[in-house]
């Protein structure tokens, strides 16, 4: 008979024997992961490729706030289901060799405590280890002088108010960034359209493919502008005539609106006879709750 898998003190023991949480760029593995030896997650989990890396993404909202955080500019590395250690550790920022390098800052064990909340734990066979928790997403960005900072993103649907456990474990995990100087935000969806986020998930495959060159993004934003009235279809087949090919069009369109080059309202539906309607680069950003750095914390 097929068990359901749970988290126990031998599963969280892989989990650090496979070096999870740890690593940068390509060589990050997550804490946890979408895989058939770990437990399942409550939501529709994805496995989203970006930058020549797997994506571990436990549900939906997850997804959304995975692509909101590519359109960031400046971004230099995302590190989803971060591990938050439960013990004294050293500045995140260390591993990239920036940060204070020297000191260690308190661990989710020690924070428990001073907040008089109860730290999770798991038991098994008369062993009891604590609960390693996780921060959604962690993200760093690389300044034009070389510096980097970042920024912890939790997220949580809209109900998150109304559970008690939920609110003391999600104040611990603000309450571990705080310390190490870190802004922290709670990411629901009532802080953006469900229609933005549909919208990125449907051109995603353009956006996030291969770059295109830059005059042919050029092209693509100066002829979106110049026929505010036209269908897309019509911007497409306008651009395709220079581009060479659909295929081409489309990334050079859809990368010019990621990048915020061609700052569209997000809401738009799928129908390809509409027209894309342009906005300014404040309304655009307005449309990403973590560029705008909105929080739903109370």
């Amino acid at each position: 008979m097929r068990t359901t898998k749970r988290f126990t003190p031998t599963v969280i023991a892989r989990f650090i024997r496979e070096g999870r949480g740890e690593g940068t760029y390509e060589d990050y593995i997550g804490w946890h992961r979408v895989t058939r030896g770990d437990p399942a997650s409550s939501g529709r989990s994805h496995i989203f490729t970006w930058k020549n890396r797997q994506r571990d993404l436990l549900s939906d909202g997850e997804l959304g706030q995975q692509l909101f955080a590519t359109m960031l500019p400046d971004l230099d590395d995302s590190l989803e289901q971060f591990e938050l250690s439960p013990e004294p550790s050293e500045h995140p920022l260390a591993v990239y060799g920036e940060g204070d390098m020297e000191s260690l800052f308190p661990g989710t064990l020690e924070l428990a405590n001073e907040l008089g909340i109860k730290h999770p734990k798991l038991s098994e066979k008369g062993k009891t280890v604590p609960w390693h928790l996780s921060t959604d997403l962690v993200l760093v960005f690389k300044s034009a002088n070389g510096k980097r900072h970042i920024l912890a993103l939790a997220y949580k649907p809209d109900d998150w108010k109304s559970k008690l456990r939920t609110r003391d474990l999600l104040r611990l995990e603000r309450e571990y960034w705080e310390r190490r100087g870190i802004q922290w935000l709670l990411i629901s969806p009532e802080l953006s359209d469900v229609r933005v986020v549909l919208t990125l998930r449907r051109i995603a495959c353009w956006a996030l493919a291969d770059e295109v060159p830059n005059e042919l993004k050029q092209l693509a934003t100066q002829t979106a502008i110049e026929h505010p009235f036209d269908s897309l279809t019509t911007v497409l087949e306008k651009i395709q005539a220079s581009a060479g090919s659909m295929q081409l069009a489309q990334n050079a369109l859809w990368q010019a609106v990621w990048n915020g080059e061609l700052p569209i309202d997000l809401t738009r539906g799928w129908r390809p006879h509409l027209p894309l309607k342009v906005t300014t680069p404040a309304q655009f950003a307005q449309q990403n709750p973590i560029a705008s750095r909105r929080s739903a914390w109370i």
